[in-house]
C-alpha cells in the first residue's frame, strides 16, 4: 500500500502498519465528512485505534443523533468515491497558527501552543479539508473501502474534565468488506452476550441517574446471584483457614494518608466529606482498614500466617465514559482479602492463593487467560511508593516464587499497585478485550507504614509481610463476567430462578401449587406461573427470557400420574419422571454444582 507522509514523500508503507495508517486517513475523511455536514464545528484530536478510528468533535449547539451517524457514514462514502487526493505541507508556526485562526480550528490553535517551539508543524490536506497532522496516510480517498460509524460519546478536550465535554464519534475500517462484515458478526454477538442487556431482561439489577451513574443496584433475583457467589468463595476460603471480618465503607483522611493512598491514588476516590471537624472519604478499597486489624493486639509468629477475608463495599470515581454496568461501576464488592506472614511464609501462602485461582478457574470452566507479573515503571515518580530496595525486594521475591512454582507469566512495566509487584490473571471473555478477574499482591510497603509488628523466635519485633489477594475479583465484575459468557445460562446452583411450573390450564392449577409447595419446602428456588397465558408463551418466556434451567410442564396426564414433564433449557428437550425423581435429579445437580 502507498503512504504519504508529512514531508509528502511516496513510499511503500509496511505490512504491519497499513491498517494503522487506513484508519488514521479515515479519521481525517470522516471529520471531512463532518466539515460538508456541519460547516461550524470544531475539530480536535482524531488518532486511530486498536480496532477503528474516532475524532473529538465541538459541534457547537448542534446534538448529534444516530440518524446523523448515518448522515455522515454516507458523505464519507462519497469522499471516498471522489478519489481525492492526500497532499502534505509543512510551515512555520506563524503560518500554521495564520492558518488556523482563518479556519477557526481553536482546538489546533491551542494544541500549537502546546507543542515545543522547535516543533515541525505538517498539514494534510484532501480536498476542501485541511488537518494539522503528523501523518502518514492513504494517497487517495478511494483507498478507503470498508468502514463504519459505530458510536457517539462524551469527551473531554485533553481528557480533562475541567475542559469542554467534546462529541467523540467512533469507527471502525478494514481493508476489505468480509473483514467489515466479520466484525458486525462480532458486534452481534457482543450485544448478544451484553451483561446490561441480558440484566435487564432477567430482572437481576437496575440503574437510575437519579441514584447515580455507576451505582447499580441489585434486584432479588440478581441479589440472589451476588449471594450464592459470596456464599461460595466464603465457604473455600474458611477451609483454607480464613476469618472473615466487616469494615466501614469510611474512613478518615488521615487513614488514607497513612497506607499512602492519599498521596497515590486521591484522583480516583470520591471528595472528602467533613463531619464534626473530622474529614472522611469513601474507602476505595480495605488494605487499611485490615491493616489495623491486625494492629488491633499483639501478634507471635505462631500465630501467623493470618488471613482476614471481606466481601467488601467500596467506591471508586471512574470517568462516566468508562462506566459499563455491573462490570465497571463506581461502587462495587470485591472478594478482599489480606494476608499476614512472615518472609519464609511468602512461597506457600502466594502457592495456596494461585491454587484458590485455578480451583475456582475449573468450577466455573475458566480456561482462557494467562498470567501477568505487573511491576513498577521505575521512572514514573508520581504513580509509585519510592523505595528502590524495597521495589528490587518484592519484585525479585514474587518473580522466584512464580518461577519456582512453574507458572507461566508474562512481565509487564507500569502494571504494579503503588505499593508493590502483582499477579494479574487476565481472562479473555467472549467478547472484548481481556480484563483482570484475579490478583495477588506482595507488599512490602503497608506493614511498614502502619508499623505492623510480630514477636518472632527470638523474642525481637519483625515485620510481616502482607499479601493482598482478590480471586473473584470484585463480585459484580465477575457476574458480568459469568452473564456474557453464558449468556445468562447460569449453572444450576447459581440459577436466580432453578425451576418454574407451567400449568397447562387452570385445570391443574391445583396440582402445580402441590408441586411449587414441596420444591419449595426443599429449598429450590422455584416459581409458579399461575397466569392465564397460553402454554407455549409460558415456555417461551421461561426458557428465553427468564434462561430458566428447568420447566415442570403439567398437563392433565401429569396431574392424574402424578409425575412432571421437565423440558431442560439447554437442551430443549422434555422428559417425563415421577417428582421425587426430578427432585434427586434437580438436588443432585445444585449439590454438584453441575
Amino acid at each position: 500500500m502507498k503512504i504519504i507522509d508529512s514531508h509528502g514523500l511516496v513510499t511503500d508503507c509496511p505490512k504491519e502498519e497499513e491498517l494503522d495508517v487506513l484508519r488514521h486517513s479515515a479519521a481525517h475523511i470522516m471529520a471531512q465528512a463532518i466539515q460538508r455536514l456541519w460547516p461550524n464545528a470544531d475539530f480536535a484530536y482524531g488518532p486511530s485505534t486498536e480496532r477503528g478510528y474516532y475524532y473529538d468533535v465541538d459541534f457547537g449547539d448542534v446534538k448529534i443523533t444516530d440518524e446523523d451517524l448515518l448522515k455522515i457514514e454516507a458523505e464519507m462514502k462519497k469522499i471516498a468515491k471522489e478519489n481525492l487526493k492526500f497532499n502534505a505541507f509543512i510551515l512555520p508556526r506563524d503560518e500554521a497558527k495564520k492558518l488556523m485562526a482563518e479556519r477557526n480550528a481553536k482546538y489546533k490553535l491551542e494544541h500549537i501552543d502546546d507543542l515545543p517551539e522547535d516543533a515541525e508543524i505538517s498539514f494534510f490536506q484532501q480536498g476542501d479539508y485541511i488537518d494539522m497532522c503528523t501523518g502518514p496516510h492513504i494517497t487517495y480517498t478511494k483507498a478507503l473501502k470498508a468502514f463504519k460509524i459505530t458510536q457517539k460519546s462524551g469527551a473531554y478536550w485533553k481528557n480533562d474534565s475541567n475542559n469542554k465535554m467534546l462529541t467523540r464519534i467512533n469507527g471502525v475500517a478494514f481493508f476489505s468488506n468480509e473483514e467489515l462484515q466479520e466484525y458486525e458478526r462480532q458486534m452481534e454477538e457482543a450485544r448478544a452476550r451484553d451483561h446490561r442487556k441480558i440484566g435487564k431482561e432477567m430482572k437481576l439489577f437496575m440503574t437510575d441517574d437519579l441514584i447515580g451513574k455507576g451505582l447499580p443496584m441489585f434486584l432479588p433475583r440478581g441479589y440472589t446471584v451476588w449471594q450464592e457467589l459470596e456464599n461460595y468463595i466464603k465457604e473455600k476460603e474458611r477451609r483454607l483457614g480464613y476469618d472473615h471480618v466487616m469494615t466501614p465503607c469510611v474512613g478518615t483522611i488521615d487513614l488514607y494518608k497513612t497506607s499512602g493512598h492519599w498521596d497515590h491514588y486521591k484522583e480516583n476516590m470520591f471528595p472528602a466529606m467533613e463531619v464534626e471537624g473530622e474529614n472522611f472519604v469513601l474507602r476505595p478499597m480495605n488494605c487499611p482498614h485490615h491493616m489495623m486489624i491486625y494492629a488491633n493486639r499483639p501478634h507471635s509468629y505462631r500465630e501467623l500466617p493470618i488471613r482476614i477475608g471481606e466481601i467488601a463495599h467500596d467506591f471508586r470515581f471512574e470517568s462516566s465514559g468508562t462506566l459499563k454496568g455491573i462490570e465497571r461501576g463506581r461502587h462495587f464488592c470485591q472478594n478482599d482479602a489480606h494476608l499476614f506472614v512472615t518472609p519464609d511464609q511468602i512461597k506457600d501462602e502466594v502457592s495456596r492463593v494461585v491454587d484458590l485461582i485455578f480451583d475456582v478457574y475449573r468450577d466455573f470452566k475458566i480456561t482462557d487467560y494467562r498470567c501477568v507479573l505487573s511491576l513498577r515503571d521505575p521512572e514514573d515518580k508520581v504513580k509509585y511508593h519510592q523505595d528502590d530496595e524495597m521495589w528490587d525486594k518484592a519484585e525479585s521475591a514474587l518473580r522466584e516464587v512464580l518461577t519456582d512454582l512453574k507458572i507461566d507469566f508474562t512481565e509487564e512495566i507500569g502494571e504494579a499497585a503503588f505499593y508493590g509487584p502483582k499477579l494479574d490473571v487476565n481472562v479473555q471473555p467472549a467478547v472484548g478485550g481481556e480484563y483482570t478477574l484475579s490478583t495477588c499482591q506482595l507488599d512490602f510497603c503497608l506493614p511498614a507504614k502502619f508499623d505492623l509488628k510480630y514477636v518472632d523466635t527470638n523474642g525481637e519485633d519483625q515485620t510481616p509481610v502482607v499479601l493482598h489477594r482478590a480471586i473473584l475479583g470484585s463480585l459484580d465484575r465477575f457476574m458480568a463476567y459469568i452473564i456474557e459468557e453464558t449468556k445468562g445460562k447460569f449453572p444450576i446452583w447459581l440459577a436466580p430462578l432453578q425451576v418454574k411450573v407451567l400449568p397447562v390450564s387452570d385445570k391443574t392449577l391445583d396440582y402445580a401449587t402441590e408441586v411449587y409447595n414441596k420444591l419449595y419446602d426443599l429449598g429450590l428456588r422455584v416459581e409458579l406461573d399461575d397466569r392465564s397465558e397460553k402454554i407455549g408463551y409460558k415456555i417461551r418466556e421461561a426458557q428465553q427470557v427468564d434462561r430458566v434451567p428447568y420447566m415442570l410442564i403439567l398437563g392433565p396426564q401429569e396431574s392424574e400420574g402424578g409425575t412432571v414433564s421437565a423440558r431442560n433449557r439447554n437442551t430443549g428437550e422434555t422428559e417425563t419422571m415421577t417428582l421425587d425423581e426430578f427432585i434427586e435429579k434437580v438436588t443432585t445437580e445444585i449439590k454438584e454444582r453441575a
